[in-house]
Parts: structure tokens; sequence; C-alpha cells
């Protein structure tokens, strides 16, 4: 066996292929990084096993870039493949210095912002309002809408939520300590209508403890103590495709973050709540720099004669 070759065996990939996923915290981080990897020894096995070093992973990502794929999707493979050589290094299937030669391979550049999607004050007020709540699972239904466009919080915190997280700090309510990526704990100011929302659902479904939202059996019964992070995209789907929004869940939280800074907000203070690194990272999030409302080409005066 060289040290350049990958891993001899499927077995000896796979062992480093979990030793990857195992270091990340994340389900949502695990499971692109799960198909980034087998996605790339796939193409590794089929283009002959050249040999894991620095020229094969450039090649990939000229593969990856001439198929069409975003620059952040690119981007996230390469950075998986970059510590499933660091992880092949550390087991002496990989010499340490073609490993850090890999870790050198640049990502894709990014032109611009993307602009993303959100909902202004009225949209998001029909969306919270679509579930029909004379159903048990309307009423939770429009619970987990409130809670996500009410807080900024992640769909994958949401489905961690549990009644403990609701608290009252400084005479409000507040969404106490939950853990966000990379560990990061925060507490979430909560404004009376997703509480109200709350409270509705857990009263109707007689429920205090534990998780806040629980999943359903066909023909309305609640199954089970949790509900999946992919069953709260669902919902947010579902109702958006109701009210003709072309909307993610994770589009609630941009939501979230557009609403607070046209009311007024404090950007650290939106910052804080929603988690991120630093304010860079939120300015970047909202595209503040440019003003869709009162846009240069409402200045040209032209008119259609």
């Amino acid at each position: 066996m060289t040290q350049q070759a990958l891993i001899p065996t499927d077995q000896q990939q796979q062992e480093i292929v979990t030793l990857v996923l195992d270091g990340l915290n994340s389900h949502e981080s695990k499971r692109a990084y799960g198909k980034a990897l087998a996605d790339f020894l796939a193409w590794y096995a089929e283009s002959g096993r050249p040999g894991l070093d620095k020229r094969t992973v450039q090649r990939y990502k000229t593969v990856l870039t001439e198929s069409g794929l975003s620059p952040a999707t690119v981007n996230l493979r390469l950075s998986a493949i970059r510590k499933l050589a660091a992880e092949a290094a550390d087991n002496d299937l990989l010499d340490p210095n073609t490993a850090a030669a890999i870790a050198k391979v640049k990502g894709v550049e990014t032109a611009g912002v993307k602009t993303g999607t959100w909902l202004d004050r009225e949209q998001a007020q029909r969306l919270i309002n679509t579930p029909i709540t004379k159903t048990l699972k309307g009423l939770r239904d429009r619970a987990i809408l409130a809670i996500l466009i009410g807080t900024g919080i992640r769909r994958s915190e949401a489905a961690r939520l549990t009644f403990d997280h609701l608290q009252q700090r400084e005479g409000r309510w507040v969404i106490l300590d939950i853990v966000g990526k990379r560990q990061r704990v925060r507490t979430i100011p909560m404004p009376s209508f997703p509480k109200a929302a709350v409270d509705e659902w857990a009263q109707a479904a007689g429920i205090s403890q534990g998780r806040v939202f629980r999943s359903f059996r066909r023909g309305g019964r609640i199954e089970g103590d949790s509900m999946t992070a992919q069953a709260i995209y669902d919902v947010v789907r579902y109702y958006g495709a109701l009210c003709g929004f072309g909307l993610a869940a994770h589009d609630t939280r941009r939501t979230y973050a557009k609403l607070a800074e046209q009311g007024g907000a404090d950007l650290r203070q939106i910052s804080l709540s929603l988690g991120h690194a630093s304010i860079k990272t939120t300015e970047r999030y909202l595209g503040t720099e440019q003003n869709l409302v009162d846009a240069p080409c409402d200045r040209l005066g032209i008119k259609l004669g």
C-alpha cells in the first residue's frame, strides 16, 4: 500500500468516513458531509483510484464546478474532502505532507451576495394563520410557524426545543440556553404570539414536559415524543405552498431578521438572537448594503408613454 492511495479497502474507507462524521456536531452537517464523501469516493473509484493528492482533488473540483453546482455546494464538498484527508493522515493511510497540500486546495470564489427569500409582514402574518386550528395538527403547525418567524431559531433547534427552554427572564418570555451550531449557547427573547401559539397547542395536546413539538400518525394522533428537523422543514414547505410562496425553513429565519431590521432593531441584537459568530455574518445574511425598498432604479424618473 502506498501512502498516496486513498484507502485500500471498502471497510477502511467507511472507517475513515465514520471518523469524519463523528467529528461533526450538527445532524445537517453529518448528512451533507456524508453525501459529499459518498459522491467523491464513487467518482474516485470510477476514475481508477488515481491516488488521493492535491492534483486529484483539484481535478474533482473542476468536475464539480463544470457540473453546474453552486460555489457554496462545491466548497462544502471540498471541505469534506479536506477533512477526509486529515483523518486519513491521522490514521497513517496518507502522508501528512500530502494531506497538508490537499488542505491548500482553494474553494470557489463567489461574486456578490445571494439575496435569498424572505416574507414581508403581511405575508408572514398570512403564513402563520394558514393552519386550521380546529385540529390538533393545525395548532401544532401554527405554533411551529410562529416560533420560527417569531424567534428566528433554526429548524433543528425547533426540533430540539423543550418546555424547559421556555422561561421568564427580566419580565419577559425567552428561549433559554438553547444550543445552536458549533455548540454556541444563546438565549432568545420571544414575543407574545409564539408563546400564545405554543400554549394553545400544548394545552390541546395535554403536554407540558419534554419536546414541545411532536409527530403525528395518520388520522391525527400524536406519535412519539419528538419531531425531526426534516418534518419541520416539510411543515414550512407545505404551508408556504398553500400561500403561494416558494419557501424553505431557513427563509423563516431570514424573515425574522429582515422584519426585525425593518422595525428598527439593533443589528448586534439581531446577530445575538440568530446565534451568528459575528455582526459581519449577520450583515452578509441580511444583505444590508442593498436597499430593495428605496432602490436606485426608483430614481430614474422614466415612464412609459
